[in-house]
């Protein structure tokens, strides 16, 4: 099976050789789609450099880079995962056997990772904590967020019309329209997210995670949201 890897950055020349060579050290077949939002520092080079097997340019928006590095793939499932997030070991055969159907059900449509959230530098064991209490999140949350690598299969992904043009909380919107279909189901395994932007700015982090999700189900406009929270990468 080839899973393509769709990756949406801007500005991540810092970390996203290190993203690619990491994924290349995974197990199993892999198609890497690198989609940039008008990146200002070398990540387009890097990306190219470290081995991405498509770099391309799109307008900015993580949901629009995701659907242009989409239309490029050749993969029978599609995994979307941030530059700042690192896959388990075997995750090749993780999504394979969380797609699967089991005891006589229907396959899900669509699969998650849980979350490990670790620091970028060194912080105290109450912000560890913190972080702690945070990846319990994605252990019971009905709508993944899009932290913990939401993977699908092409043609669900065609068939659903791919992610909606938002400036934030696209990853929701598509689970919303995901679960209507079917099952989302969370692998055992954990995804390691970096806290750079929790420990960048920890109220406005703790204050988006625990309320934007549900302001947005309540039917609070993207583009608010995003007014408030800023320009994700």
């Amino acid at each position: 099976m080839l899973i393509s890897t769709i990756i949406p950055v801007l500005d991540e020349g810092a970390r996203i050789a290190d993203a690619i060579a990491e994924l290349r050290r995974q197990p199993g077949n892999w198609e890497l789609i690198v989609a940039d939002g008008g990146s200002t520092d070398a990540t387009i080079d890097r990306a190219g450099r470290a081995g991405a097997d498509h770099v391309i340019e799109a307008q900015r928006g993580r949901g629009t880079q995701m659907n242009a590095g989409a239309a490029l793939a050749r993969g029978e499932v599609l995994l979307f995962l941030h530059a700042d997030v690192r896959l388990p070991e075997g995750a090749h055969q993780t999504i394979r056997d969380t797609l699967a159907a089991r005891g006589g059900s229907p396959p899900p449509i669509a699969g998650c990772f849980r979350t490990r959230t670790e620091p970028d530098r060194p912080c105290s064991a109450i912000t560890r904590a913190v972080f702690r209490l945070a990846d319990l999140r994605s252990r019971f949350s009905r709508f993944p967020y899009g932290d913990q690598g939401l993977f699908l299969r092409d043609e669900s992904f065609r068939a659903l019309g791919g992610f909606a043009d938002l400036p934030l909380m696209e990853d929701i919107e598509i689970c919303q329209r995901l679960a209507c279909r079917g099952t989302i189901r969370r692998a055992d395994a954990s995804v390691r997210v970096s806290a750079r932007r929790f420990q960048a700015a920890p109220l406005r982090s703790i204050l988006a995670m625990r309320t934007f999700p549900l302001a947005f189900r309540l039917g609070v406009p993207a583009e608010l949201l995003h007014r408030l929270y800023g320009q994700p990468r």
